[in-house]
């Protein structure tokens, strides 16, 4: 059993409430989260020094990838992308605490790009139909994550990478658990067994997680977002 939170995108006080509801209920689990960690809400370092004093398992989002990229390939078209997508309230959140911005860019460049539980497999975005052919050769018992992640890191700049496709997602032999791609609220496609869990917090809605076991959603938590996490967005 474990739980898997969506896409946070500073929204900090949103976070640690929803974070403190499942820990209450279930103190004993494992968190997760899908990743795109900072941008768009106001408090994006605090947002990273949260996941790691509480040991939250993030996957890398694609925005976390366009906030690296743009100190450590300033180049590249990740960083040139980071000036379209929220970047200014990431910059923002690290002017009163510099010091923690390469702690942090060293941080993000170790999450990985899913984790492969026995109860799910999670990732930003979930893993693309153009793969459907490597998938169907290899068991998702974790024996092949090391293949699986030379396949998947090779097209991160991609729209169908891992981090950015929003088209057909492959049927795993497991549940996916993914963000990304925001919706009102916590939306199951059946046809492709995935549970999508971006419910657009850092855009007014809500931040949620769901607690699965074995493969199956038991239940879900959802915090509507705290003003003060986006107030900027609405001035």
């Amino acid at each position: 059993m474990l739980a898997v939170i969506g896409d946070v995108h500073g929204c900090l006080h949103t976070f640690s409430e929803l974070y403190h509801n499942v820990k209450t209920k279930y103190p004993e689990i494992d968190v997760y989260c899908v990743g795109d960690l900072v941008d768009r809400g106001n408090y994006s370092s605090e947002t990273i020094d949260f996941c790691i004093s509480k040991n939250i398992k993030c996957c890398l989002g694609n925005h976390d990838l366009m906030f690296l990229s743009y100190f450590r390939d300033p180049t590249s078209l990740m960083a040139k992308s980071w000036m379209f997508n929220g970047h200014l309230s990431t910059l923002n959140s690290y002017k009163n605490n510099p010091m923690r911005l390469e702690v942090h860019l060293d941080y993000v460049e170790k999450l990985k790009l899913f984790y492969n539980t026995g109860d799910c497999f999670i990732s930003h975005a979930g893993v693309s139909s153009k793969y459907k052919k490597y998938f169907g050769d290899y068991k998702l018992d974790g024996t092949y994550d090391d293949f699986i992640h030379s396949l998947l890191v090779k097209d991160l700049d991609q729209d169908h990478s891992i981090l950015w496709v929003r088209g057909n997602l492959i049927k795993l032999s497991k549940l996916q658990i993914v963000g990304h791609s925001r919706k009102f609220d916590l939306l199951f496609d059946e046809y492709s067994n995935v549970y999508y869990i971006d419910t657009g917090c850092a855009y007014g809605n809500k931040l949620t997680s769901v607690i699965v076991d074995n493969n199956k959603v038991i239940e879900k938590f959802e915090v509507h977002v705290k003003r003060e996490d986006i107030i900027s967005l609405w001035s």
